[in-house]
């Protein structure tokens, strides 16, 4: 029988797969649009779907209280995650990007320790700063030991999404986690549509199969349909326990970089990767105490 902890691991593991070619695929769309038009519009494709499943599945509307807890999602992982990383990817490599988010496990066990009072042990605390600690001397060691303004794009952008995965993950306790992202992506629906428009060009009809192919991915699986097995995942098995899957994204991004852009896997990778997911490992093992 699969503990809770353990189902919402695999679960949240599916989500962080879906979210590990934002950055490869996000760097494809560049070549073609504005990236404020990717960011804007692939909101707004994903919130038209959102608002047909709420539809189809006659959810009800969110409470004064929610739809606060909504507003804040919205701001983290529909308008500041997607149009950060999209404005890094016109210059920065995906490559790079997927070890500077590496930071988001321990960002998001923080959020989650103050906002909803998990008490994760000590022992849990130095091996998520261990994972996290082994991604940051990968990216000093990939960019001669020094942060630029891409790299600070990339966290605020990372924290961004940290936000929204911890209320969301909260949120996801109480109600349907499918509605949870439908209904941020419905809520902003109005700004995004707002600013899609504006952002569009006449000539991005002619970008052709594999720019829209891209953009349509961003807008249905990490913008949709990723949050429907990340927020279930953090909901049955806890925030700071299901975040440390995400230690194992920035290797997946790896490996999708290297098939879809032709970058280069090294054995620092594959060293890297092995450790990392040891820490994730570890980090299973650890007690991780639920406030009542």
């Amino acid at each position: 029988m699969v503990n809770k902890e353990t189902k919402g691991m695999l679960i949240g593991f599916i989500g962080i797969l879906i979210f590990s070619l934002t950055l490869p695929v996000s760097k494809i769309a560049v070549l073609s649009f504005n990236p404020y038009f990717i960011a804007f519009g692939r909101a707004s494709l994903a919130g038209l779907v959102a608002l047909a499943y709420l539809v189809y599945k006659k959810e009800g509307t969110p409470s004064k209280v929610d739809f606060v807890k909504f507003v804040v999602i919205a701001l983290g992982v529909v308008f500041g995650f997607p149009i950060l990383t999209t404005v890094a990817m016109t210059q920065g490599s995906s490559s790079h990007g997927a070890v500077i988010l590496g930071m988001m496990p321990l960002a998001t066990t923080v959020i989650g320790v103050l906002r909803f009072k998990e008490r994760p042990s000590l022992g849990f605390w130095l091996v998520s700063l261990l994972g996290a600690g082994l991604v940051v001397l990968y990216a000093l060691l990939k960019s001669s030991g020094s942060f630029t303004y891409i790299d600070g794009l990339l966290v605020l952008g990372g924290i961004s999404a940290c936000i929204g995965y911890v209320e969301g993950g909260e949120l996801s306790r109480k109600m349907n986690p499918r509605a949870v992202i439908s209904w941020a992506l419905v809520i902003s629906l109005p700004v995004n549509l707002m600013m899609t428009w504006l952002m569009y060009s006449p000539e991005y009809m002619s970008a052709g199969t594999v720019a829209w192919t891209s953009f349509v991915y961003l807008s249905l699986f990490p913008m949709f349909l990723g949050f429907f097995f990340w927020y279930e995942g953090l909901a049955i098995g806890g925030i700071a326990r299901v975040s440390q899957v995400q230690l194992i994204q920035p290797f997946c991004t790896l490996v999708a970089a290297s098939v879809l852009l032709g970058d280069p896997l090294t054995l620092m990778n594959l060293i890297f990767a092995v450790l990392v997911v040891s820490t994730v490992i570890l980090g299973k093992r650890m007690l991780v105490r639920r406030a009542q």
